[in-house]
C-alpha cells in the first residue's frame, strides 16, 4: 500500500489535512488583515517554521505590511538591510526597536547587555523587531546577531495573561509571538488598549482551539485503539 504525502497550504504552510479524511490544518480562514502604523519585522528560528503550535506565520499573514525572515544566524549585511532599509522608495526612515525584556539574568551572555536607547514616540517611525522562537532559542538568536545588540528595546508594561495553553511557558509572563506583538502594538499605537487588536487575538484563539482539538482527537484515538486491542503494547519482562 502506497503512502500518501501530506499536502501543505502554500500560504500558511500548514498541512491541509492532519491525516486522510481528518481535519484541515490550514489557518488561512482566520486571517483578518489589520492595518497598523508600526512596521513589524519577524525574525523566525528555522525550527519554528513548520511547528504546528507556532503563531508567527499567523501574525505575519494578519499584518499585510510585515516582513518575515527565517534563520538563526543572519549575514550582517542581510540583517542590517532588513532592519534599516525602507520597504518602498517613498518610505520614511524607521527606527528598528527590539521587542525583548530590558532585564537580563546572570546567565545571559555579556554581549547582550547593552544600554537601552529611547523608543520613538510615534508608531509611524518604528519598525518593531520580533524574535520568534523558544525563550532559549530567541536568546541565542540575539547573542549570535550583533546588529541586534544595540537596538532600543520595547519592554511590555503590564503583560496580559497568556492564552497560549498549547505550549509550555517557563515563566508566567511569557507570551506567544503573536500575543507579545499585539501587546506591543497596543502600547505603541493604542495607549495600551489591546481591544483594537481583537481580530488578531481572535485569530490566535482559533489557532489554540484548533490545536487543542487535534490533541483531544489524537488522545481519543489512542484510547480507542487501546480499548479495541489495536494499539501494540510491548510485553513486560522476557
Amino acid at each position: 500500500m502506497g503512502v500518501t504525502s501530506r499536502q501543505y497550504c502554500p500560504r500558511c504552510l500548514r498541512p491541509q489535512s492532519q491525516r486522510a479524511g481528518g481535519p484541515n490544518g490550514c489557518i488561512c480562514s482566520w486571517v483578518t488583515p489589520l492595518v497598523v502604523q508600526t512596521q513589524v519585522l519577524i525574525l523566525q528560528h528555522p525550527m519554528e517554521v513548520h511547528h504546528p503550535k507556532g503563531s508567527a506565520r499567523l501574525l505575519h499573514l494578519c499584518l499585510p505590511g510585515s516582513r518575515l525572515h527565517i534563520g538563526e544566524v543572519f549575514a550582517p549585511e542581510q540583517l542590517l538591510q532588513a532592519l534599516w532599509a525602507p520597504l518602498t522608495a517613498g518610505d520614511a526612515p524607521r527606527q528598528p526597536v527590539l521587542l525583548y525584556p530590558s532585564t537580563v539574568s546572570a546567565a545571559e551572555p555579556p554581549a547582550t547587555r547593552y544600554p537601552l536607547c529611547a523608543v520613538p514616540a510615534q508608531a509611524a517611525r518604528v519598525r518593531l523587531v520580533v524574535l520568534d522562537g523558544t525563550w532559549r532559542k530567541s536568546r541565542k538568536m540575539l547573542y549570535l546577531n550583533p546588529p541586534l545588540h544595540a537596538l532600543p528595546r520595547l519592554v511590555l508594561a503590564g503583560e496580559p495573561p497568556s492564552a497560549y495553553q498549547i505550549r509550555k511557558a517557563h515563566q508566567p509572563a511569557q507570551l506567544s509571538s503573536l500575543e507579545a506583538c499585539a501587546a506591543a502594538l497596543a502600547q505603541l499605537e493604542g495607549q495600551g488598549d489591546v481591544t483594537r487588536f481583537g481580530p488578531l487575538l481572535a485569530a490566535f484563539s482559533a489557532l489554540v482551539a484548533q490545536q487543542c482539538c487535534f490533541g483531544f482527537e489524537a488522545a481519543s484515538a489512542v484510547h480507542s485503539a487501546r480499548d479495541t486491542g489495536q494499539l501494540f503494547t510491548p510485553p513486560v519482562g522476557d
